[in-house]
Protein backbone atom coordinates (compact mmCIF):
# COMPACT_ATOMS: atom_id res chain seq x y z
CA UNK A 1 0.00 0.00 0.00
CA UNK A 2 1.21 3.62 -0.79
CA UNK A 3 3.18 5.27 2.28
CA UNK A 4 1.24 7.98 2.44
CA UNK A 5 -2.19 6.04 3.17
CA UNK A 6 -2.46 4.51 6.75
CA UNK A 7 -3.44 0.88 6.81
CA UNK A 8 -6.35 -0.38 8.26
CA UNK A 9 -6.73 -0.99 12.06
CA UNK A 10 -8.69 -1.84 14.59
CA UNK A 11 -12.14 -0.05 14.02
CA UNK A 12 -10.08 2.89 11.97
CA UNK A 13 -10.86 1.92 7.94
CA UNK A 14 -9.48 4.45 5.35
CA UNK A 15 -12.35 4.24 3.18
CA UNK A 16 -14.18 6.45 5.53
CA UNK A 17 -12.49 9.60 4.75
CA UNK A 18 -13.98 12.43 3.90
CA UNK A 19 -13.89 15.74 2.06
CA UNK A 20 -14.50 18.36 -1.11
CA UNK A 21 -12.41 20.18 -3.84
CA UNK A 22 -12.94 22.82 -6.57
CA UNK A 23 -13.08 22.21 -10.24
CA UNK A 24 -13.50 24.77 -13.50
CA UNK A 25 -13.07 25.19 -16.88
CA UNK A 26 -12.67 27.82 -19.53
CA UNK A 27 -12.80 27.40 -23.02
CA UNK A 28 -13.58 29.16 -26.90
CA UNK A 29 -16.82 28.48 -27.82
CA UNK A 30 -15.79 27.91 -31.46
CA UNK A 31 -13.12 25.86 -30.87
CA UNK A 32 -10.28 28.42 -31.47
CA UNK A 33 -6.89 27.18 -30.06
CA UNK A 34 -4.63 29.70 -28.04
CA UNK A 35 -1.76 29.25 -25.55
CA UNK A 36 -4.52 32.07 -23.58
CA UNK A 37 -6.73 29.12 -23.19
CA UNK A 38 -3.86 27.21 -21.31
CA UNK A 39 -2.84 30.15 -19.18
CA UNK A 40 -6.34 31.03 -18.05
CA UNK A 41 -6.84 27.38 -16.68
CA UNK A 42 -3.66 27.92 -14.76
CA UNK A 43 -5.17 31.04 -13.65
CA UNK A 44 -8.51 29.19 -12.47
CA UNK A 45 -6.83 26.38 -10.87
CA UNK A 46 -5.04 29.39 -8.56
CA UNK A 47 -7.73 30.84 -7.65
CA UNK A 48 -9.13 27.80 -6.49
CA UNK A 49 -6.15 27.19 -4.13
CA UNK A 50 -8.42 27.80 -1.16
CA UNK A 51 -10.64 24.66 -1.98
CA UNK A 52 -7.44 22.58 -2.15
CA UNK A 53 -6.12 21.07 1.23
CA UNK A 54 -2.93 21.68 2.83
CA UNK A 55 -1.64 19.54 5.86
CA UNK A 56 1.20 20.52 8.70
CA UNK A 57 3.54 20.23 5.44
CA UNK A 58 2.42 23.62 3.60
CA UNK A 59 4.23 22.23 0.23
CA UNK A 60 2.04 19.24 0.32
CA UNK A 61 -1.63 19.16 -1.04
CA UNK A 62 -4.00 16.85 -2.17
CA UNK A 63 -3.36 17.25 -5.91
CA UNK A 64 -4.21 19.32 -9.05
CA UNK A 65 -4.29 19.08 -12.42
CA UNK A 66 -5.25 20.20 -16.20
CA UNK A 67 -6.92 18.73 -18.95
CA UNK A 68 -6.24 20.47 -22.35
CA UNK A 69 -6.60 19.50 -25.84
CA UNK A 70 -3.24 17.69 -27.72
CA UNK A 71 -0.91 20.72 -28.94
CA UNK A 72 -0.63 19.24 -32.17
CA UNK A 73 2.12 21.84 -33.17
CA UNK A 74 4.17 21.46 -30.29
CA UNK A 75 4.52 18.04 -30.11
CA UNK A 76 5.25 18.18 -34.12
CA UNK A 77 8.43 19.97 -33.36
CA UNK A 78 9.44 18.38 -29.93
CA UNK A 79 9.43 14.45 -31.63
CA UNK A 80 11.18 16.00 -34.79
CA UNK A 81 13.89 17.12 -32.64
CA UNK A 82 14.34 12.59 -31.82
CA UNK A 83 13.96 12.26 -35.31
CA UNK A 84 10.27 10.89 -35.65
CA UNK A 85 7.57 12.49 -38.06
CA UNK A 86 3.93 12.30 -36.25
CA UNK A 87 1.25 11.50 -38.46
CA UNK A 88 -1.44 14.00 -39.04
CA UNK A 89 -4.07 14.89 -35.94
CA UNK A 90 -6.14 12.77 -35.35
CA UNK A 91 -4.01 9.79 -36.73
CA UNK A 92 -1.83 9.22 -33.74
CA UNK A 93 -2.63 9.47 -29.96
CA UNK A 94 -0.66 10.72 -26.77
CA UNK A 95 -0.53 8.86 -23.89
CA UNK A 96 0.94 10.25 -20.69
CA UNK A 97 2.06 7.84 -18.27
CA UNK A 98 3.61 7.55 -14.82
CA UNK A 99 6.10 4.88 -14.21
CA UNK A 100 8.19 3.51 -11.34
CA UNK A 101 11.35 5.03 -10.61
CA UNK A 102 13.07 1.25 -10.30
CA UNK A 103 14.51 0.69 -13.22
CA UNK A 104 13.64 -2.62 -14.22
CA UNK A 105 10.08 -1.85 -13.44
CA UNK A 106 9.81 1.00 -15.69
CA UNK A 107 11.45 -1.33 -18.42
CA UNK A 108 8.90 -4.03 -17.74
CA UNK A 109 5.94 -1.58 -17.51
CA UNK A 110 7.15 0.28 -20.78
CA UNK A 111 7.62 -2.95 -22.71
CA UNK A 112 4.00 -3.91 -21.72
CA UNK A 113 2.72 -0.59 -23.02
CA UNK A 114 4.53 -1.51 -26.15
CA UNK A 115 3.44 -5.17 -26.48
CA UNK A 116 0.01 -3.78 -25.97
CA UNK A 117 -0.12 -1.24 -28.96
CA UNK A 118 1.68 -4.24 -31.20
CA UNK A 119 -1.01 -6.53 -30.34
CA UNK A 120 -3.51 -4.26 -31.44
CA UNK A 121 -2.19 -3.95 -34.56
CA UNK A 122 -0.94 -0.23 -33.60
CA UNK A 123 2.40 1.71 -34.50
CA UNK A 124 4.73 2.79 -31.28
CA UNK A 125 5.97 6.54 -33.06
CA UNK A 126 8.40 7.29 -29.50
CA UNK A 127 8.55 7.94 -26.22
CA UNK A 128 9.40 11.50 -24.51
CA UNK A 129 10.86 12.43 -21.61
CA UNK A 130 8.40 15.11 -20.17
CA UNK A 131 9.94 18.09 -19.25
CA UNK A 132 9.81 18.82 -15.44
CA UNK A 133 10.89 21.45 -13.20
CA UNK A 134 12.90 20.20 -10.35
CA UNK A 135 14.17 23.45 -8.76
CA UNK A 136 10.97 23.57 -7.45
CA UNK A 137 10.14 23.70 -4.40
CA UNK A 138 8.32 20.54 -3.01
CA UNK A 139 8.00 18.52 0.11
CA UNK A 140 10.05 15.83 0.51
CA UNK A 141 7.26 13.73 0.84
CA UNK A 142 5.95 14.06 -2.62
CA UNK A 143 9.64 14.17 -4.06
CA UNK A 144 9.56 10.93 -2.68
CA UNK A 145 6.62 9.57 -4.08
CA UNK A 146 7.20 11.29 -7.74
CA UNK A 147 6.98 9.31 -10.30
CA UNK A 148 9.43 9.22 -13.83
CA UNK A 149 6.85 10.80 -15.72
CA UNK A 150 6.81 10.03 -20.10
CA UNK A 151 4.63 10.28 -22.82
CA UNK A 152 4.48 7.54 -25.40
CA UNK A 153 3.60 8.54 -28.75
CA UNK A 154 0.92 5.86 -30.76
CA UNK A 155 0.02 5.61 -34.67
CA UNK A 156 -2.91 4.29 -35.91
CA UNK A 157 -2.45 0.90 -37.74
CA UNK A 158 -3.82 -0.03 -41.25
CA UNK A 159 -7.03 -1.05 -39.85
CA UNK A 160 -8.51 1.86 -38.45
CA UNK A 161 -10.01 4.64 -40.95
CA UNK A 162 -11.22 7.20 -38.18
CA UNK A 163 -10.28 8.59 -34.98
CA UNK A 164 -13.10 7.66 -32.87
CA UNK A 165 -12.21 3.81 -34.03
CA UNK A 166 -8.40 5.24 -32.67
CA UNK A 167 -9.69 6.75 -29.77
CA UNK A 168 -11.44 3.26 -28.81
CA UNK A 169 -8.21 1.26 -29.63
CA UNK A 170 -6.54 3.98 -27.22
CA UNK A 171 -8.45 3.26 -24.43
CA UNK A 172 -8.49 -0.74 -25.15
CA UNK A 173 -4.25 -0.52 -25.11
CA UNK A 174 -4.73 1.24 -22.04
CA UNK A 175 -6.97 -1.25 -20.13
CA UNK A 176 -4.57 -4.23 -21.62
CA UNK A 177 -1.42 -2.98 -20.17
CA UNK A 178 -3.07 -1.54 -17.20
CA UNK A 179 -4.23 -5.40 -16.58
CA UNK A 180 -0.90 -6.79 -17.82
CA UNK A 181 1.03 -4.65 -15.29
CA UNK A 182 -1.19 -5.82 -12.40
CA UNK A 183 -0.96 -9.22 -13.10
CA UNK A 184 2.51 -9.01 -13.24
CA UNK A 185 2.59 -8.04 -9.37
CA UNK A 186 6.07 -5.99 -9.53
CA UNK A 187 7.32 -4.61 -6.72
CA UNK A 188 6.87 -1.06 -8.01
CA UNK A 189 3.79 -1.30 -9.88
CA UNK A 190 1.83 0.79 -7.32
CA UNK A 191 4.01 3.91 -8.76
CA UNK A 192 2.55 3.06 -12.79
CA UNK A 193 -0.43 4.67 -13.73
CA UNK A 194 -1.51 6.14 -17.57
CA UNK A 195 -3.26 9.78 -16.80
CA UNK A 196 -4.46 9.50 -19.72
CA UNK A 197 -3.95 8.05 -23.69
CA UNK A 198 -6.14 9.60 -26.47
CA UNK A 199 -6.20 11.26 -29.91
CA UNK A 200 -7.97 14.40 -28.61
CA UNK A 201 -6.66 15.29 -24.56
CA UNK A 202 -3.81 15.01 -22.36
CA UNK A 203 -3.74 15.26 -18.67
CA UNK A 204 -0.90 16.92 -16.82
CA UNK A 205 -1.55 16.40 -13.06
CA UNK A 206 -0.15 15.11 -10.10
CA UNK A 207 0.44 15.80 -6.19
CA UNK A 208 0.78 18.72 -6.48
CA UNK A 209 -0.37 22.77 -5.05
CA UNK A 210 -2.74 24.42 -7.34
CA UNK A 211 0.33 26.82 -8.04
CA UNK A 212 2.77 24.38 -8.85
CA UNK A 213 1.15 22.71 -11.70
CA UNK A 214 2.36 25.30 -14.70
CA UNK A 215 5.61 25.74 -12.93
CA UNK A 216 5.90 22.16 -12.84
CA UNK A 217 5.40 20.90 -16.25
CA UNK A 218 7.05 22.99 -18.87
CA UNK A 219 5.18 22.30 -21.49
CA UNK A 220 2.50 24.06 -20.17
CA UNK A 221 4.58 27.72 -20.31
CA UNK A 222 5.60 26.98 -23.75
CA UNK A 223 3.60 29.65 -26.01
CA UNK A 224 3.68 26.81 -28.53
CA UNK A 225 1.48 24.61 -26.37
CA UNK A 226 -2.09 25.52 -27.18
CA UNK A 227 -5.81 24.51 -26.81
CA UNK A 228 -9.37 25.59 -27.02
CA UNK A 229 -10.28 24.58 -23.96
CA UNK A 230 -8.50 23.82 -20.39
CA UNK A 231 -9.90 21.86 -17.32
CA UNK A 232 -8.67 22.90 -14.09
CA UNK A 233 -9.13 20.59 -10.68
CA UNK A 234 -7.82 21.55 -7.30
CA UNK A 235 -8.37 17.99 -4.95
CA UNK A 236 -9.28 18.04 -1.38
CA UNK A 237 -9.35 13.71 -0.96
CA UNK A 238 -13.22 13.07 -0.61
CA UNK A 239 -12.77 9.38 -0.26
CA UNK A 240 -9.20 8.43 -0.83
CA UNK A 241 -6.00 9.80 0.78
CA UNK A 242 -3.87 12.38 -1.49
CA UNK A 243 -1.39 10.19 -4.54
CA UNK A 244 -0.12 11.33 -7.86
CA UNK A 245 -2.59 8.89 -9.48
CA UNK A 246 -5.75 10.38 -7.83
CA UNK A 247 -4.92 13.73 -8.47
CA UNK A 248 -7.88 15.24 -11.26
CA UNK A 249 -8.36 15.72 -13.68
CA UNK A 250 -9.27 11.86 -14.99
CA UNK A 251 -9.42 11.18 -18.68
CA UNK A 252 -12.69 12.78 -19.24
CA UNK A 253 -14.22 14.27 -15.63
CA UNK A 254 -13.12 16.39 -13.23
CA UNK A 255 -15.59 16.15 -10.13
CA UNK A 256 -16.59 18.34 -6.85
CA UNK A 257 -18.48 16.42 -4.06
CA UNK A 258 -19.08 12.95 -3.11
CA UNK A 259 -20.79 9.75 -5.29
CA UNK A 260 -22.29 8.06 -1.95
CA UNK A 261 -23.49 5.40 -3.74
CA UNK A 262 -19.91 4.11 -5.07
CA UNK A 263 -20.00 0.95 -3.27
CA UNK A 264 -23.48 -0.51 -4.69
CA UNK A 265 -22.45 1.21 -8.24
CA UNK A 266 -19.12 -0.74 -8.28
CA UNK A 267 -20.73 -4.08 -7.15
CA UNK A 268 -23.54 -3.23 -10.04
CA UNK A 269 -20.79 -2.47 -12.60
CA UNK A 270 -18.99 -6.00 -11.59
CA UNK A 271 -22.42 -8.15 -11.77
CA UNK A 272 -22.92 -6.83 -15.45
CA UNK A 273 -18.93 -7.66 -16.49
CA UNK A 274 -20.35 -10.54 -17.93
CA UNK A 275 -23.43 -9.03 -19.56
CA UNK A 276 -22.17 -6.68 -21.15
CA UNK A 277 -22.22 -6.40 -25.09
CA UNK A 278 -21.18 -3.55 -27.58
CA UNK A 279 -20.69 -3.57 -31.49
CA UNK A 280 -17.76 -1.23 -31.28
CA UNK A 281 -15.67 -2.57 -29.16
CA UNK A 282 -16.86 -6.25 -29.60
CA UNK A 283 -13.81 -9.00 -28.32
CA UNK A 284 -12.31 -6.34 -27.05
CA UNK A 285 -14.61 -5.89 -24.25
CA UNK A 286 -12.81 -8.46 -22.64
CA UNK A 287 -10.22 -6.94 -22.27
CA UNK A 288 -11.21 -4.36 -20.03
CA UNK A 289 -12.16 -6.33 -17.14
CA UNK A 290 -12.35 -5.65 -14.16
CA UNK A 291 -13.21 -1.76 -15.16
CA UNK A 292 -13.10 -0.41 -11.24
CA UNK A 293 -9.94 -1.42 -9.40
CA UNK A 294 -10.04 -1.36 -5.87
CA UNK A 295 -8.45 1.48 -4.02
CA UNK A 296 -9.64 3.91 -6.05
CA UNK A 297 -11.49 7.08 -5.26
CA UNK A 298 -15.29 7.23 -6.10
CA UNK A 299 -14.37 10.10 -8.96
CA UNK A 300 -12.01 7.54 -10.56
CA UNK A 301 -14.52 4.69 -10.38
CA UNK A 302 -16.89 7.06 -11.85
CA UNK A 303 -14.87 8.47 -14.70
CA UNK A 304 -13.85 4.68 -15.52
CA UNK A 305 -17.89 3.71 -16.16
CA UNK A 306 -18.04 6.91 -18.27
CA UNK A 307 -15.25 6.05 -20.53
CA UNK A 308 -16.82 2.41 -21.20
CA UNK A 309 -20.48 4.16 -22.11
CA UNK A 310 -18.69 6.79 -23.92
CA UNK A 311 -16.27 3.93 -26.01
CA UNK A 312 -19.00 1.82 -26.05
CA UNK A 313 -21.00 4.14 -28.52
CA UNK A 314 -23.21 6.86 -26.09
CA UNK A 315 -22.28 10.64 -26.82
CA UNK A 316 -21.31 12.11 -23.86
CA UNK A 317 -24.53 14.05 -22.90
CA UNK A 318 -26.25 10.74 -22.94
CA UNK A 319 -23.78 8.74 -21.15
CA UNK A 320 -23.89 11.67 -18.21
CA UNK A 321 -27.60 11.87 -18.61
CA UNK A 322 -27.51 7.63 -17.51
CA UNK A 323 -24.96 8.36 -14.82
CA UNK A 324 -26.45 10.96 -13.07
CA UNK A 325 -29.98 11.44 -13.79
CA UNK A 326 -32.09 14.18 -12.61
CA UNK A 327 -35.06 14.41 -10.45
CA UNK A 328 -37.69 12.35 -13.12
CA UNK A 329 -39.82 9.86 -10.66
CA UNK A 330 -42.25 12.44 -9.46
CA UNK A 331 -41.77 15.24 -11.87
CA UNK A 332 -45.44 15.58 -12.75
CA UNK A 333 -44.30 18.21 -15.18
CA UNK A 334 -41.55 16.69 -17.36
CA UNK A 335 -42.23 15.76 -20.45
CA UNK A 336 -43.20 12.38 -21.25
CA UNK A 337 -40.39 11.73 -23.62
CA UNK A 338 -37.62 12.72 -21.45
CA UNK A 339 -39.28 10.61 -18.47
CA UNK A 340 -39.21 8.20 -20.72
CA UNK A 341 -35.70 7.95 -21.57
CA UNK A 342 -35.03 8.38 -17.59
CA UNK A 343 -37.27 5.26 -16.91
CA UNK A 344 -35.98 3.13 -20.28
CA UNK A 345 -32.52 4.08 -18.61
CA UNK A 346 -32.78 3.40 -14.84
CA UNK A 347 -33.69 -0.46 -15.91
CA UNK A 348 -29.75 -0.49 -17.59
CA UNK A 349 -27.98 1.18 -14.74
CA UNK A 350 -28.29 2.69 -11.89
CA UNK A 351 -27.38 6.04 -10.78
CA UNK A 352 -24.51 7.01 -9.40
CA UNK A 353 -25.98 9.53 -6.75
CA UNK A 354 -24.61 12.14 -4.30
CA UNK A 355 -23.71 15.88 -3.54
CA UNK A 356 -21.85 16.34 -6.89
CA UNK A 357 -20.74 18.78 -9.35
CA UNK A 358 -18.94 17.46 -12.52
CA UNK A 359 -17.48 19.17 -15.07
CA UNK A 360 -16.69 16.76 -18.51
CA UNK A 361 -15.18 16.71 -21.67
CA UNK A 362 -14.14 14.30 -24.84
CA UNK A 363 -11.50 16.85 -26.40
CA UNK A 364 -14.89 18.00 -28.80
CA UNK A 365 -17.65 19.03 -25.90
CA UNK A 366 -17.06 20.45 -22.86
CA UNK A 367 -19.50 20.40 -19.91
CA UNK A 368 -21.00 20.21 -16.53
CA UNK A 369 -23.35 18.89 -14.81
CA UNK A 370 -24.99 19.14 -11.01
CA UNK A 371 -26.70 16.52 -8.85
CA UNK A 372 -30.37 16.54 -8.58
CA UNK A 373 -30.01 18.01 -5.56
CA UNK A 374 -27.83 20.96 -6.07
CA UNK A 375 -25.79 20.31 -3.16
CA UNK A 376 -22.50 22.01 -5.00
CA UNK A 377 -22.23 25.02 -6.53
CA UNK A 378 -21.44 25.61 -10.08
CA UNK A 379 -22.14 28.98 -11.58
CA UNK A 380 -20.69 30.03 -15.46
CA UNK A 381 -20.13 33.10 -17.63
CA UNK A 382 -20.28 33.86 -21.33
CA UNK A 383 -18.29 36.75 -22.72
CA UNK A 384 -18.71 38.82 -25.99
CA UNK A 385 -15.31 37.13 -27.35
CA UNK A 386 -16.98 33.50 -27.02
CA UNK A 387 -15.14 32.67 -24.12
CA UNK A 388 -16.93 30.18 -21.13
CA UNK A 389 -15.69 30.21 -17.87
CA UNK A 390 -17.33 27.88 -15.56
CA UNK A 391 -16.18 26.87 -12.20
CA UNK A 392 -17.23 26.03 -8.16
CA UNK A 393 -16.65 29.94 -7.26
CA UNK A 394 -17.96 33.00 -9.23
CA UNK A 395 -14.73 35.26 -10.24
CA UNK A 396 -12.46 32.42 -10.92
CA UNK A 397 -11.01 35.16 -13.72
CA UNK A 398 -10.78 38.60 -13.78
CA UNK A 399 -13.15 39.58 -16.79
CA UNK A 400 -14.71 43.09 -17.17
CA UNK A 401 -18.51 43.05 -16.35
CA UNK A 402 -19.16 45.15 -19.45
CA UNK A 403 -17.87 41.79 -21.32
CA UNK A 404 -19.97 39.58 -19.86
CA UNK A 405 -22.92 39.03 -21.97
CA UNK A 406 -24.70 35.98 -19.43
CA UNK A 407 -24.41 35.18 -16.09
CA UNK A 408 -25.77 32.46 -14.56
CA UNK A 409 -25.43 29.53 -11.89
CA UNK A 410 -25.77 25.39 -12.59
CA UNK A 411 -29.16 24.49 -10.92
CA UNK A 412 -29.95 20.99 -9.69
CA UNK A 413 -30.11 18.22 -12.15
CA UNK A 414 -29.16 20.47 -15.23
CA UNK A 415 -26.45 19.95 -18.11
CA UNK A 416 -24.62 22.53 -19.74
CA UNK A 417 -22.66 21.76 -22.52
CA UNK A 418 -20.22 23.33 -25.31
CA UNK A 419 -19.75 21.73 -28.54
CA UNK A 420 -16.51 23.09 -30.11
CA UNK A 421 -17.00 21.13 -33.56
CA UNK A 422 -20.21 23.11 -33.97
CA UNK A 423 -19.02 26.73 -32.06
CA UNK A 424 -22.43 27.05 -30.00
CA UNK A 425 -23.58 26.29 -26.32
CA UNK A 426 -26.55 23.62 -25.80
CA UNK A 427 -28.35 24.49 -23.51
CA UNK A 428 -30.42 21.86 -20.96
CA UNK A 429 -33.89 21.84 -22.40
CA UNK A 430 -32.57 21.31 -26.08
CA UNK A 431 -29.71 18.59 -24.71
CA UNK A 432 -32.26 16.15 -23.68
CA UNK A 433 -35.11 16.92 -25.74
CA UNK A 434 -33.10 15.91 -28.42
CA UNK A 435 -31.70 13.02 -27.06
CA UNK A 436 -35.04 12.04 -25.63
CA UNK A 437 -36.91 11.53 -28.74
CA UNK A 438 -33.92 9.58 -30.86
CA UNK A 439 -35.20 6.23 -29.77
CA UNK A 440 -38.79 5.64 -29.24
CA UNK A 441 -38.20 4.84 -25.44
CA UNK A 442 -42.21 5.40 -24.46
CA UNK A 443 -42.65 2.36 -26.93
CA UNK A 444 -40.24 0.06 -25.85
CA UNK A 445 -41.10 0.80 -21.87
CA UNK A 446 -45.15 -0.06 -23.49
CA UNK A 447 -43.44 -3.55 -24.97
CA UNK A 448 -40.93 -4.56 -22.54
CA UNK A 449 -42.10 -3.48 -18.98
CA UNK A 450 -44.30 -5.67 -16.63
CA UNK A 451 -46.53 -3.97 -13.91
CA UNK A 452 -47.27 -5.77 -11.14
CA UNK A 453 -50.32 -3.56 -10.32
CA UNK A 454 -51.69 -4.50 -13.87
CA UNK A 455 -51.38 -8.02 -13.29
CA UNK A 456 -55.08 -10.14 -13.06
CA UNK A 457 -55.78 -11.16 -9.35
CA UNK A 458 -55.46 -14.46 -8.93
CA UNK A 459 -58.23 -16.70 -7.69
CA UNK A 460 -58.79 -18.97 -4.61
CA UNK A 461 -55.66 -17.93 -3.30
CA UNK A 462 -55.26 -20.07 0.68
CA UNK A 463 -54.48 -18.33 3.33
CA UNK A 464 -51.64 -20.15 5.63
CA UNK A 465 -52.06 -19.11 9.22
CA UNK A 466 -49.65 -19.27 11.56
CA UNK A 467 -50.24 -21.58 14.19
CA UNK A 468 -47.67 -19.97 16.77
CA UNK A 469 -48.98 -17.55 18.77
CA UNK A 470 -48.20 -13.32 18.00
CA UNK A 471 -45.67 -12.86 20.77
CA UNK A 472 -43.55 -16.07 20.42
CA UNK A 473 -43.64 -14.96 16.37
CA UNK A 474 -42.36 -11.21 17.23
CA UNK A 475 -39.85 -12.60 19.56
CA UNK A 476 -38.47 -15.34 16.99
CA UNK A 477 -38.32 -12.94 14.53
CA UNK A 478 -37.18 -9.39 16.73
CA UNK A 479 -40.56 -7.30 15.93
CA UNK A 480 -40.97 -5.25 19.25
CA UNK A 481 -44.20 -3.36 19.48
CA UNK A 482 -42.72 0.13 17.95
CA UNK A 483 -41.93 -1.98 15.06
CA UNK A 484 -45.59 -2.56 14.93
CA UNK A 485 -46.89 0.68 16.23
CA UNK A 486 -44.83 2.81 13.87
CA UNK A 487 -43.61 1.42 10.96
CA UNK A 488 -45.87 -1.96 9.74
CA UNK A 489 -48.98 -0.08 10.89
CA UNK A 490 -48.50 3.15 9.11
CA UNK A 491 -47.21 0.45 5.93
CA UNK A 492 -50.54 -1.58 5.80
CA UNK A 493 -53.29 1.41 6.43
CA UNK A 494 -51.92 3.66 3.87
CA UNK A 495 -49.54 1.91 1.76
CA UNK A 496 -46.04 4.34 2.49
CA UNK A 497 -43.46 3.57 4.23
CA UNK A 498 -43.36 5.38 7.97
CA UNK A 499 -41.87 8.53 8.54
CA UNK A 500 -39.55 8.76 11.17
CA UNK A 501 -36.97 10.66 12.81
CA UNK A 502 -32.88 11.48 11.48
CA UNK A 503 -31.20 9.89 14.46
CA UNK A 504 -31.06 6.60 15.27
CA UNK A 505 -29.85 6.15 18.37
CA UNK A 506 -30.60 1.90 18.71
CA UNK A 507 -27.27 -0.40 19.62
CA UNK A 508 -25.33 -1.84 16.92
CA UNK A 509 -27.40 -5.41 16.30
CA UNK A 510 -24.80 -7.15 15.97
CA UNK A 511 -23.70 -5.91 20.14
CA UNK A 512 -27.43 -6.57 21.06
CA UNK A 513 -28.45 -9.57 23.23
CA UNK A 514 -31.80 -9.95 21.34
CA UNK A 515 -32.65 -11.53 18.93
CA UNK A 516 -32.80 -8.76 15.91
CA UNK A 517 -34.32 -9.24 12.12
CA UNK A 518 -32.11 -9.87 9.74
CA UNK A 519 -32.13 -6.21 7.77
CA UNK A 520 -30.89 -4.57 11.25
CA UNK A 521 -27.71 -5.61 10.58
CA UNK A 522 -26.99 -2.80 8.03
CA UNK A 523 -26.81 0.52 7.63
CA UNK A 524 -27.72 2.85 4.35
CA UNK A 525 -24.67 4.82 3.12
CA UNK A 526 -25.50 8.58 3.16
CA UNK A 527 -23.97 11.63 1.93
CA UNK A 528 -21.44 12.20 4.09
CA UNK A 529 -20.06 16.16 2.38
CA UNK A 530 -22.92 17.80 3.23
CA UNK A 531 -21.29 20.16 5.41
CA UNK A 532 -22.19 22.93 5.36
CA UNK A 533 -25.54 21.48 4.31
CA UNK A 534 -26.15 23.37 1.40
CA UNK A 535 -22.60 25.09 -0.46
CA UNK A 536 -22.96 28.51 -0.83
Amino acid sequence: MNAAIPEGQGLYDPANEHDACGVGFVAHIRGKKSHSIIEQGLLILKNLDHRGAVGADPLMGDGAGILIQIPDGFFREEMARQGISLPQPGDYGVGMVFLPKESASRLACQEEIERAVRSEHQVVLGWRDVPIDHALPMSPTVRAREPVIRQIFIGRGPDVMVTDALERKLYVIRRSAANAIQALGLKHSKEFYQPSMSARTIVYKGLLLADQVGEYYTDLKDPRCISAMALAHQRFSTNTFPTWQLAHPFRMIAHNGEINTVRGNYNWMRAREKGTSSPLLGADLEKLWPLIYPGQSDSASFDNALELLVMGGYSLAHAMMMLIPEAWESHTLMDEKRSAFYKYHAAMIEPWDGPAAVAFTDGRQIGATLDRNGLRPARYLVTDDDLVVMASEAGVLPIAEERIVKKWRLQPGKMFLIDLDQGRIIDDAELKDTLARTKPYQDWLSRINIKLDDLPVPKNVAMNRASAPLLDLQQAFGYSQEDLKFILEPMATSGEEATGSMGNDSPLAVLSNRSKPLFNYFRQLFAQVTNPPIDP
